[in-house]
């Protein structure tokens, strides 16, 4: 398994949406991403920050259901 990437909030939500989610709202340092799928809505917070923790990519990545190779160093 390849190592995450340092990734400003602004590249985790180019990569987020590029792969069909669209920003909905902003409220201080969130950044509100969601996806209609077929049965439900996910919604995925991205905290509005120059580098994000690894933590909270993890976080990321495990709630938007997308490959963790979409954020890895190439």
């Amino acid at each position: 398994m390849a190592k995450l990437r340092v990734l400003s909030a602004r590249e985790v939500c180019r990569i987020l949406e590029e792969n069909g989610f669209i920003q909905v709202r902003q409220r201080g340092s969130h950044i509100i991403m969601q996806m209609q799928t077929e049965d439900s809505t996910i919604t995925v917070p991205v905290p509005n920050y120059e580098e994000l923790r690894i933590g909270t990519l993890r976080s990321i990545i495990r709630q938007s259901g997308l490959p963790r190779a979409l954020f890895e160093v190439t």
